[in-house]
């Protein structure tokens, strides 16, 4: 299909996950119990896709994604199943669990690398030209990013047989990497958003915390993560346009983090080598729009201020209101909107809002748009 002017990030965006249909869950499950065959799963999450894809495009989103219909959660399309010597379990460990406003926890779930990291299996470009064939509008893959399994590991669980010096565990994760970039470009990806869940959550003392009784300096891990992700970005074709979400934490109304992003600011926003950001900012946990007066002219914020963890409907005169008091500090013209993360980052039944309303939270995003922007 004829694609449109190629320019992101747009004034509205959409993060990436939204609210699995039940027929596709029930197709997942029929699969997994081997009543189903992989072809015909693939089948189910193809129609899904299309009537997502054709929603995005009927409420006037310029870039459309796959809702992250075909992963389990949101590191499962290439972290914790496109890479060899990975394993993933969910574990019951406080430091890094996931409290909602009520004070429930949710358990995290945490890697485990036991063999050397290498690009294997991964589904991706096939899903990227799926995603182009059904779309006018310009599609948008999401990915996790690279600091991802260190930062849930720590050096305990990356194993010490395999990796006695992290330099080579490193090594071999930015050029698995590279490899999928080079391979979502060759489908003819061209707008890729890396899923940065590790550098907003430095701001929490809790956080910093947990990887001090863990061994590790969060000012020293905070260059390492963006040495990693320059490595990454650079190693990307010329053609790839990359952004970077940041997260603290998104399970069904439960976060991992809270805190400013004031203690990262400088080195994020002056030494990432990324000039489109798309910063969490639905909550207080957040923090004030003043450590961005550091972000660069010539580097592009995307306001995620519409809730996905909040039944409420955000009104348009509020978010409106936000964003004008952000301009104080980055120009208005450098200012787009989105909701503060996806609205299903796993497969789990989504209990704090409805998918009426999650439909109800994109057209607001789009609402606003249009009324603070001509273009």
């Amino acid at each position: 299909m004829p694609q449109p002017p190629f320019n992101p990030p747009f004034r509205a965006e959409h993060i990436g996950s939204f609210f699995r249909p039940p027929e596709l869950l029930e197709a997942r499950e029929a699969c997994k119990a081997a009543r189903l065959a992989r072809e015909q799963l693939r089948v189910a999450e193809d129609a899904a896709i299309r009537d997502f894809v054709r929603l995005q495009e009927q409420l006037g989103f310029a870039a459309v994604t796959d809702g992250e219909f075909r992963r389990n959660t949101y590191t499962a399309n290439f972290t914790t199943s496109g890479l060899t010597g990975i394993s993933a379990e969910v574990v019951d460990e406080q430091d890094w669990a996931y409290t909602d406003a009520a004070g429930h926890r949710e358990r995290a779930r945490l890697p485990t690398v036991h063999g050397r990291i290498r690009r294997h299996g991964s589904q991706n470009a096939a899903d990227v030209a799926f995603l182009r064939s059904i779309t006018r509008a310009t599609p948008k893959f999401t990915l996790a990013g690279p600091c991802y399994i260190h930062f849930r590991a720590g050096r305990a669980r990356i194993s010490r047989d395999v990796y006695p010096d992290l330099t080579d565990f490193w090594s071999d994760l930015i050029s698995a990497y590279a490899d999928e970039l080079k391979a979502l470009a060759d489908a003819g990806c061209r707008y890729l958003q890396l899923d940065e869940t590790s550098i907003a959550k430095l701001g929490d003392p809790k956080i910093r915390a947990a990887l001090a009784a863990r061994g590790d300096d969060w000012d020293r891990l905070l260059d390492t993560y963006i040495d990693v992700i320059n490595a990454v970005v650079t190693s990307a074709p010329g053609e790839l346009r990359i952004a970077m979400h940041l997260c603290r934490g998104n399970r069904m109304g439960h976060w991992q983090a809270a805190g400013g992003y004031d203690l990262v600011a400088e080195r994020l926003f002056r030494r990432v080598s990324i000039d489109v950001f798309f910063l969490e900012y639905d909550s207080e946990r957040a923090g004030s729009f003043e450590p961005l007066q550091l972000v660069p002219a010539h580097k592009r914020i995307v306001l995620g201020l519409v809730s996905t963890k909040a039944a409420e409907l955000e009104s348009d005169e509020a978010l409106c209101a936000r964003i004008r008091e952000c301009s104080r500090y980055v120009d208005l013209e450098r200012l787009a909107i989105s909701p503060q993360c996806g609205f299903s980052s796993s497969d789990k039944a989504n209990k704090i809002m409805s998918y009426e309303r999650g439909v109800e939270k994109l057209k607001r995003v789009i609402e606003v748009a249009r009324q603070m922007w001509s273009d």
